[in-house]
């Protein structure tokens, strides 16, 4: 029998570092993606990937206002909207899933192609639908918790903007526009989706429970590439 000790809360700062161990699983080790950055990826390789996470991109927009719809905190509601505003736009901002259309532009894809989502397959839709129908089920706490791999997220775009210009010249560099929106923007999110997380698991059961959710969402995450993988190849 484990005793009182054992079940303590484990403190902010060691369940962070949980939280942040997580990484080792995050799908910027995934060979798929490994490929991509290390430009060994051919451009139905690169196409192929960037219509299928489209289709992600459009979630993301949806899974935040189901967490809107199940969030009971006023506080937080006025904090997390600003989440659905860089996806969607707003003003003479066109938002994420515009700048994301754009690097498919980039790519050699046609806006036509990339919107009525001809490319996205099933096991890709299957993943993505996975995370926005948990956002729609589950306590808003815990969607804020799956949101969580944006810990992760920045230094995966910095590597892409870092190496695609090197890479792929041919990719014009006004396409990765997307990932220079993010690095900012994720930095922000993070802040607040974990300050969410660290004060609502605030038991070792919940914490655990924290752990579980957030290697839920790596999982879809990899799921994406497994899927990806399969349709496209990966190029040794």
């Amino acid at each position: 029998m484990e005793n009182a000790v054992d079940l303590a809360p484990w403190s902010h700062t060691e369940f962070e570092q949980r939280l942040r161990d997580k990484g080792a699983a995050y799908h910027i080790h995934h060979p798929f993606n490994v490929m991509l950055n290390s430009g060994r990826a051919t451009p139905e390789q690169i196409r192929g990937w960037v219509a299928n996470r489209f289709y992600y991109q459009i979630a993301i927009p949806q899974k935040d206002a189901a967490i809107l719809a199940n969030c009971t905190d006023r506080e937080v509601r006025r904090g997390w909207i600003q989440r659905i505003l860089d996806h969607d736009g707003h003003g003479d901002d066109a938002g994420g899933i515009e700048a994301w259309i754009r690097l498919g532009l980039a790519v050699g894809l046609s806006r036509e192609e990339i919107v009525d989502l001809r490319h996205v397959i099933p096991g890709n839709r299957f993943a993505v639908d996975a995370y926005i129908n948990f956002c729609r089920q589950r306590p808003w706490q815990e969607s804020v918790c799956a949101s969580l791999t944006e810990l992760f997220a920045p230094k995966i775009h910095k590597e892409r903007l870092a190496n695609w210009p090197e890479h792929y010249p041919w990719i014009e560099t006004e396409g990765l526009q997307y990932f220079r929106n993010r690095v900012r923007q994720a930095r922000r999110d993070v802040e607040q989706g974990l300050a969410i997380t660290l004060a609502y698991f605030d038991t070792r059961p919940l914490q655990l429970r924290a752990l579980d959710i957030l290697q839920f969402k790596l999982d879809v995450l990899w799921q994406m590439n497994d899927a990806l993988a399969l349709k496209y190849g990966v190029n040794a």
